[in-house]
């Protein structure tokens, strides 16, 4: 699945944003209107410690009528944090040395 990543505190604002432009007081109200997303993701979203799937942004931004690109934004792949932790990883053994058993 892709996710979109916002650059540090934008993803808030977005969810700040649907939320005022679709006078919803909460989150909670959110998925009352149909949202398909549990609270405690929409939480983990909007407090920014988890990135947003490609679906769920699609539909928040086509039921607020937001435009996508007014958001600076990318895709990133379903396994951006595996390849992430891989070279950091790899670094790591490159520093070290290979183990010694």
């Amino acid at each position: 699945m892709v996710r979109i990543k916002f650059s540090k505190g934008k993803q808030r604002k977005f969810f700040d944003r649907v939320l005022e432009l679709l006078n919803c007081p909460s989150l909670r109200e959110l998925i009352a209107r149909g949202i398909d997303a549990d609270y405690s993701s929409l939480k983990n979203y909007y407090s920014e410690r988890r990135t947003i799937p490609e679906n769920l942004f699609n539909s928040l931004c086509e039921i607020s009528k937001l435009d996508k690109t007014s958001f600076s934004s990318k895709k990133i792949s379903e396994h951006w944090g595996q390849i992430k932790g891989g070279k950091i990883s790899k670094r790591k053994k490159i520093k070290h040395g290979p183990a010694k058993n």
